[in-house]
């Protein structure tokens, strides 16, 4: 019997339909019905119903259904363990990261180092949320995070006291628009009490969404921001703000070329402008050596960086 057998009764289990399960399955549906012919033949019974519509299991295919997800659950953990264990012989470390980090600082910064730490980008973390990082990190999914932290203080008020970190970079969320004909914000903030103008937020448990409303309750003077759409990744605002539907904070990092050209302006004067702090997290509790000896270089690094002039 082969994996892909059960991966294949369970596709059929799941859409109770030979076509639809031969295309998820990415098989044609003569194959995909032969190799369900073989798996009943092997297990000495009838497993589908085929004279039901929708098709259904029989009772011998619904005992079968509950051994299929246990072993394919069993398969994915040893794969995970295996890809893991793989990781750890090369000496690899998965960093999580939001992708804007990813993308703009992750390189910049390691370009300064004659023999980079070997970090691998886990990139099922973009998508993350700032308390998914740590949940990562206490899991054992990650062994490092990069995150974004404001340095007004902690508005989500996140307890983890099970890790620790270093700051080896700063960044600025500038708030930004496209320009009206004249050059000026389409959506200006200034002198905006009172009026509403369309935001392109990001997610409402996130971080950057909390320090950025802490930001402008400290002002007080802010407009009402109506929210259009929400998202966890810069680049996705990014793409909505430059299409014109609203205003947003992006990286100042990520925004060099967009505001020499013209194609992108600051919606307000520097006030509006939001920092943060790049924080490298890791678990007190990990015990892998090669964590511990790049968690010491990257810090000393941040350390050495930092007392640069």
């Amino acid at each position: 019997m082969e994996i892909r057998w059960l991966e294949d009764f369970l596709a059929l289990a799941r859409t109770r339909h030979f076509s639809r399960a031969a295309e998820e399955q990415n098989v044609t549906q003569p194959t995909f019905s032969r190799r369900i012919k073989l798996l009943e033949e092997e297990m000495g019974t009838t497993l589908i119903n085929r004279q039901t519509l929708p098709l259904s299991l029989t009772p011998a295919g619904e005992a079968f259904l509950a051994m299929c997800h246990d072993v394919t659950r069993r398969v994915d953990l040893t794969r995970q363990r295996l890809a893991q264990m793989a990781e750890e012989q090369a000496g690899q470390l998965r960093l999580g990261a939001p992708q804007s980090l990813l993308a703009q600082f992750l390189p910049q910064w390691l370009s300064g180092w004659q023999s980079p730490p070997p970090l691998q980008p886990y990139l099922r973390a973009t998508a993350w949320l700032v308390g998914d990082y740590f949940q990562g990190l206490a899991s054992g999914e990650i062994d490092l995070a990069l995150c974004y932290w404001p340095t007004s203080g902690n508005p989500l008020e996140l307890a983890n006291e099970d890790t620790d970190y270093c700051v080896i970079g700063r960044e600025r969320f500038m708030p930004v628009c496209l320009p009206d004909a004249s050059g000026q914000p389409r959506f200006a903030l200034e002198g905006g009490k009172g009026r509403a103008l369309p935001l392109i937020a990001y997610h409402p448990r996130g971080m950057i969404d909390a320090a950025i409303r802490s930001h402008l309750d400290r002002l007080g003077d802010a407009p009402t921001l109506t929210v259009l759409n929400e998202s966890v990744q810069s680049g996705n605002i990014r793409e909505l703000v430059a299409l014109g539907y609203g205003l947003g904070w992006l990286p100042e990092r990520s925004l060099g070329e967009a505001l020499a050209s013209g194609a992108l302006v600051a919606a307000g004067p520097p006030r509006w402008t939001v920092s943060f702090d790049i924080r490298l997290y890791r678990h007190l509790s990990t015990r892998r050596a090669a964590v511990d000896a790049a968690w010491q270089e990257l810090c000393a690094h941040a350390l050495e960086t930092e007392a640069q002039p």
